[in-house]
C-alpha cells in the first residue's frame, strides 16, 4: 500500500514502531491507523496539529522551566499529533513486570528503614544507602499505613534497538507528568476523532478517580478522610499538574501556610476554623516538606508534619525517604531486589549499568567514555549527564575528572539505539526517540495506567526527551481486544 503521508519519512537503522524494513512494511497493529493518516494528508494533520497546541493553551496545559523563576514565561509541553501503539499483549506483559518491580522496591523500602535484612545480607553496601541523597534516617523505624511507601510512582522505559522493552529509570519521590498524559488524550479525542473510528483503545481517564481511591484508603483511621494536595505554589514548574489533579479529585489545593500541626494532629485552616487533615498528597521535595525535621530554611512545608506521622494521625504520599530509589546507583540492584525479596527474575530488565564506586566498573566507564552514556545519579531532567557519542573531546575530560573526584556520584550505561516513533516538527515527518512512563498507582491493591507519557526527543537526532532539553509528548494508545 503507497504511503502517501509517509513517501518521505526515512526510519533510522534501528526498532521503529511504525515501520519495519521500508515503508510497505508497516507493522500490522499500526495498518488501520496509518490508513486514516493517508486519507487525512499531511496539510491537514499540519492544520490540526496548529488547533491541538492552541486547544493545550486554553486548557492552561502549560510548564514553567525550574530556573525562570518570576521571569518565567508559561509554554506548552510541546505535543505531538501521532499517537504510540502498543499491543495489549505487550501491554500485559509490562503492567505485570511494573507491579513486579514497584512490590520489590516497596518491600525494599521497608526493609532499610527497619529491619535492614538486604544490608545484613551484604546485597547492597550499607554505605550506598547511607551516602544516598535520597536516604533519610528520619524515617528509621517507620511503618507508613498499609505497609506501603510509594503509593504513586512512574517508572521511565524504553525499547531498545531490538524492540526489547526496559526499565531506564524509577521515579517514586514526587513523579510528574501524569496531567500532560491526560490532557494529550483529550486533545486527541477533539481534534483528531476520525483516527479512533474503529479501533478499540484502552481508556485512561480512569486515574484521577484510581488516584482519589488509593489516598482515601491511606487513612485506615476513618471512613470519610479529608485529603489535600501540597504544592509547592504556581511558581513551580508543576503547578499546572498539582491544580488539575485536585480538581479532577475533588479536593483542595493547598501549600504549607494553609496547614498546621497541632496536638499531633494537622489540621488545615478555613474561614470556620480548624479542620482536621487525614491525608496529604505531597508534590513537595523531602527537605521542603517539614522544617523542624529536615531543612530549616524551608517555607514550603508545614512544621512538625513529620511527628503526626509518626504518631499515626496522618498519610503523606509518598513517604519521605522512598526518593533514595530515584539514585540511579539504588536503581541497579532493584534486580537483586527482586530476587531477594520475591525470589523472582525480573519481568522487565534494566538497562546493563556500570557503577563508578566500584573500582572494577569505574576503570571500564573511563577508558570507554567516548562509547557511554554517563549520568549523575542523584540529578533529573536530563541534567548532569553526558551522552560519550555525541561530546566534545573536553566534555569527556570533564566528567572523567568528576568521576574520579566523586566516583560514588556516578553510573554509565551504554548508549542505547532507542526505538523510533514518527513525529511531526516545524510541518516534516521524522522519526524521533521516545520513551514512556507509565503511572502504577497502590493502596490496597495496585493499578497501572494504560499506556503513560510518551516523551519525544523532538530534536532531529537527540535522545533526551526530557522538556527542560527540548522534548515534548505524545499519546499512547494500548489497543487490542
Amino acid at each position: 500500500m503507497k504511503r502517501y503521508m509517509f513517501s518521505n519519512y526515512r526510519p533510522k537503522n534501528n526498532y521503529d514502531e511504525y515501520f519495519k524494513d521500508n515503508l510497505n512494511s508497516a507493522r500490522e497493529i499500526l495498518t488501520p491507523l496509518l490508513s486514516s493518516l493517508d486519507n487525512m494528508g499531511l496539510e491537514e494533520l499540519n492544520r490540526n496539529h496548529s488547533a491541538a497546541k492552541k486547544l493545550l493553551l486554553r486548557h492552561g496545559a502549560t510548564f514553567r522551566l525550574n530556573d525562570t523563576g518570576l521571569k518565567g514565561t508559561e509554554r506548552i509541553l510541546p505535543f505531538d499529533p501521532l499517537p504510540r501503539i502498543i499491543s495489549k499483549h505487550d501491554w500485559i506483559t509490562l503492567e505485570e513486570g511494573l507491579k513486579q518491580r514497584l512490590e520489590a522496591i516497596d518491600l525494599f523500602l521497608d526493609d532499610i528503614y527497619n529491619s535492614q535484612n538486604i544490608i545484613n545480607d551484604g546485597i547492597i553496601p550499607r554505605e550506598l544507602i547511607e551516602s544516598s541523597d535520597g536516604w533519610r534516617p528520619q524515617m528509621l523505624g517507620f511503618k507508613p499505613p498499609l505497609n506501603k511507601w510509594c503509593q504513586i510512582s512512574g517508572l521511565d522505559l524504553i525499547r531498545d534497538g531490538q524492540g526489547t522493552w526496559h526499565v531506564l529509570e524509577d521515579n517514586l519521590r514526587c513523579p510528574s507528568g501524569v496531567a500532560y498524559f491526560l490532557e494529550n488524550r483529550l486533545v486527541m479525542k477533539n481534534i483528531f476523532p476520525n483516527l479512533f473510528s474503529g479501533r478499540i483503545v484502552k481508556p485512561i481517564d480512569e486515574y484521577p478517580s484510581f488516584l482519589l481511591k488509593t489516598l482515601q484508603e491511606l487513612a485506615i483511621w476513618t471512613d470519610t478522610p479529608k485529603i489535600v494536595l501540597l504544592t509547592p505554589g504556581i511558581f513551580n514548574s508543576a503547578y499546572f499538574e498539582h491544580s488539575y489533579l485536585a480538581q479532577e479529585m475533588g479536593i483542595q489545593l493547598v501549600q504549607g501556610h494553609d496547614l498546621i500541626c497541632n496536638d499531633e494532629y494537622v489540621y488545615l485552616k478555613t474561614t470556620s476554623g480548624l479542620k482536621r487533615v487525614d491525608v496529604i498528597y505531597r508534590r513537595i521535595d523531602d527537605d521542603f516538606l517539614d522544617p523542624i525535621n529536615f531543612r530549616k530554611d524551608s517555607y514550603l512545608g508545614v512544621s512538625g508534619l513529620l511527628d503526626v506521622m509518626k504518631a499515626g494521625h496522618v498519610a503523606v504520599a509518598n513517604v519521605p525517604g522512598t526518593g533514595i530509589a530515584d539514585d540511579k546507583m539504588i536503581y541497579s540492584f532493584v534486580p537483586k531486589m527482586i530476587k531477594y525479596f520475591l525470589d523472582e527474575e525480573p519481568i522487565i530488565k534494566n538497562v546493563e549499568t556500570y557503577i563508578c564506586y566500584y573500582e572494577k566498573d569505574r576503570e571500564y566507564v573511563l577508558k570507554n567514555l567516548p562509547k557511554l552514556v554517563v549520568k549523575s545519579v542523584s540529578e533529573a531532567g536530563g541534567y548532569g549527564m553526558l551522552i560519550g557519542p555525541q561530546s566534545t573531546t573536553s566534555e569527556i575530560n570533564e566528567f572523567s575528572d568528576k568521576i574520579k573526584s566523586n566516583p560514588r556520584n556516578f553510573i554509565a550505561q551504554p548508549t542505547l539505539e532507542l526505538s523510533t516513533v514518527p513525529s511531526l516538527c516545524d510541518g516534516e515527518l521524522y522519526p524521533c526517540h521516545v520513551d514512556l512512563r507509565p503511572y502504577i498507582l497502590r493502596g490496597k491493591d495496585s493499578w497501572v495506567s494504560p499506556g503513560g507519557l510518551t516523551r519525544v526527543a523532538l530534536k532531529k537526532g537527540s535522545l533526551v526527551v526530557n522538556s527542560s532539553q527540548g522534548g515534548g509528548c505524545k499519546d499512547t494508545w494500548v489497543v487490542g481486544n
